[in-house]
């Protein structure tokens, strides 16, 4: 049983990361991104590895992708001012 859960999520993380690579929007990328970390801390904790999933959890999921949303607003924010 655990097996398909296993494999269920590494199919469903490699369609989000396949997602994130071809997407047109930077911000679909992001989102995809985050769902991919969060994927992946999801077969952590299936393999047994409780610590390892939070830390991606947090660290991966969480504040990574929030980095790049900020980070990406900012830049989004710079280049109207450019072109005024």
């Amino acid at each position: 049983m655990i097996i398909y859960v296993a494999t269920l999520i590494v199919i469903v993380v490699i369609m989000l990361a396949l997602i994130a690579v071809f997407s047109k929007k930077l911000l679909s990328a992001i989102i995809a991104s985050g769902f991919v970390s969060l994927g992946v801390s999801g077969l952590f904790f299936f393999l047994q590895a409780p610590d390892v999933a939070i830390t991606e959890a947090a660290i991966g999921a969480g504040l990574s992708t929030a980095i790049f949303i900020i980070a990406l607003k900012k830049v989004k924010k710079g280049e109207s001012k450019d072109e005024e």
